[in-house]
């Protein structure tokens, strides 16, 4: 892989941003460089703007380095930095699988970068030769998300695998949900495919969602780009302090992972128990998608009862479709309780919700 021929002109000729505390290395101890108020102490001084020390934290727990990890606010700032550093505005492409998501799409409008859909197949499954048939000399990235969302499912590897031996730009696997899965990390892959980019997230498994902070994992070359285009400091030293923090919670991450997958087993059994699901899809996130006979009409019974989930009947192959995450064991129940209630007539609305 030529990497500067897949990088923006632009991008790959720009210098960067530079502050003196990308510059400086070594200790100090009195900073005059940053135009700083030195009297308020302790959040008065720019953060790490590369954030070494929680990389490192981070680097031990993924089994890679820190030179391989990007940090952002949140997925959606790497998710659209791919596509700033590698396509050019109305000439290059990104190819994706459909349905998933919705970002993808959304970064790429935004960019003003064309967006081809490829839709899986029955199962939710990748085809890797209706992938790359979609491709052509201005595809410039591939988005697969593994486990998808909305779907729930794994990826077969043997077609993603197809995908990255044959595909000449970069492909990207997002990993939000890989901490519910059997299968392993495409992280572990990196030294054998160059043209991969690898995220992952603090929002799902680590229950770290309104913290922000998302990871990308990709070669020093890859990682640099996104380096040199980024933010000065686009990570907070409250979010880096608090992860670094929840990083000594490894076991107890463990446990709510196994929490959660108990609660996702046990939403399964009652869900397939209701008269109105006719399917239950295989899931390997905190969520499940389930096919009922009345998605709007549930969804809307279940928001007037106070409960969100998030209807899917309008996205690709999955009509009739409500997405439900895995909730505490009270809000599992509350849930099944509103659920059973469906096609009853609602006394203070007087409205029938009909199966």
């Amino acid at each position: 892989m030529n990497l500067q021929q897949l990088v923006r002109k632009n991008v790959w000729n720009m210098k960067p941003y530079s502050s003196a505390r990308n510059e400086f290395k070594g200790e100090a101890s009195v900073f005059l460089d940053a135009n700083e108020n030195p009297l308020n102490d302790k959040y008065n001084r720019y953060p790490d703007p590369l954030q070494w020390a929680l990389k490192e934290k981070i680097a031990n727990v993924k089994g890679t380095v820190p030179e391989k990890m990007f940090l952002g606010n949140g997925s959606d700032e790497p998710i659209d930095f791919v596509i700033r550093i590698f396509c050019e505005p109305r000439i290059d492409n990104i190819v994706a699988i459909d349905p998933t998501y919705g970002m993808y799409q959304v970064c790429a409008n935004v960019n003003d970068v064309e967006y081809r859909k490829v839709l899986l197949d029955e199962n939710f499954d990748l085809d890797a030769q209706r992938l790359l048939d979609k491709t052509d000399n201005n595809t410039k990235l591939i988005y697969l998300c593994s486990p998808n969302n909305p779907t729930g499912n794994l990826l077969n590897r043997e077609e993603i695998k197809k995908v990255l031996d044959t595909f000449q730009g970069i492909v990207v696997i997002d990993e939000a949900y890989i901490d519910f899965a059997s299968e392993t990390s495409w992280i572990n892959e990196l030294d054998k495919y160059p043209n991969l980019i690898v995220f992952q997230t603090f929002s799902k498994a680590w229950g770290l969602a309104a913290v922000r902070l998302g990871m990308a994992f990709a070669s020093i070359e890859i990682i640099g780009l996104f380096n040199k285009i980024k933010y000065p400091y686009n990570v907070n030293i409250l979010t880096q302090e608090y992860v670094s923090a929840e990083l000594d919670k490894l076991e107890m991450r463990k446990e709510w992972v196994r929490e959660l997958l108990k609660g996702r087993d046990f939403l399964k059994q009652e869900l397939s128990n209701l008269p109105f699901v006719e399917k239950i899809y295989p899931t390997d996130a905190n969520f499940i998608l389930v096919k009922v006979t009345d998605a709007n009409g549930l969804y809307k019974q279940l928001a007037d009862k106070g409960v969100i989930v998030r209807n899917r009947n309008s996205i690709s192959l999955c009509a009739g479709c409500l997405r439900v995450t895995v909730g505490t064991e009270e809000e599992n129940k509350t849930l099944l309780k509103v659920l059973n209630t469906f096609g009853i007539k609602d006394e203070k609305t007087s409205i029938i919700y009909r199966p």
